[in-house]
């Protein structure tokens, strides 16, 4: 199968650039699409390491890398929905941590979801509803976690933040701290230290 044909890269970041890098390796450099905090963690001159998947299309080979296995199968998991290509199951990493995404799945919340451009609520629900029983039911137990994601976010919007700032700073706060009052808290402060 064509597309497992690169499952794994490494070389030195030879260029960054707005959605993707450049990773050159035996005197080739890949164009590798990847999530914007594995390019946020990424610095020219330095050497990366991604799993990958090649995309293929009837004129284009477009090669998506990811920091772990676990993201590289949830984005896998993605395409498997009818209506959900590359790109877009890019931008849905994006938005959350897998743990948060699962979460989001296993508990139904569609809504989450549409915050990704492109992604509208019929497609929501339908990811929802094919992945649901595939992400696992462990991850009902981290639900909650979600919801103090959502109030903390919605916090933070109000104050003036962007939906980008919000959510990346939201990322940044530890998985054990739970309570949206408290999320929100952490996130602010994360922010304030910048």
């Amino acid at each position: 199968m064509i597309s497992r044909m690169i499952g794994y890269l490494e070389g030195e970041v030879y260029a960054l650039r707005q959605g993707h890098c450049i990773i050159l390796t035996g005197g080739v450099g890949y164009k590798v699409f990847c999530t914007k905090d594995t390019l946020a963690r990424a610095k020219t001159g330095a050497r990366m390491s991604v799993w990958t998947h090649l995309a293929v299309r009837e004129t284009i080979l477009d090669l998506y890398g990811f920091k772990s296995e676990e993201e590289l199968r949830f984005f896998d998991l993605l395409l498997t929905i009818s209506g959900i290509g590359p790109k877009s199951a890019l931008a849905i990493l994006d938005i959350a941590t897998i743990e948060t995404l699962r979460s989001a799945i296993s508990g139904g919340n569609a809504s989450y979801l549409t915050k990704v451009s492109g992604i509208g609520r019929k497609t929501a629900e339908k990811i929802v509803l094919e992945l649901k029983d595939k992400v696992g039911t462990a991850e009902l137990e981290n639900a909650r976690m979600l919801s103090g994601d959502q109030e903390a976010l919605e916090a933070m919007r109000a104050l003036g933040y962007s939906q980008v700032e919000a959510r990346d700073a939201l990322r940044k706060v530890p998985q054990n701290i739970e309570r949206g009052s408290d999320r929100l808290r952490e996130a602010l402060r994360i922010v304030g230290g910048k």
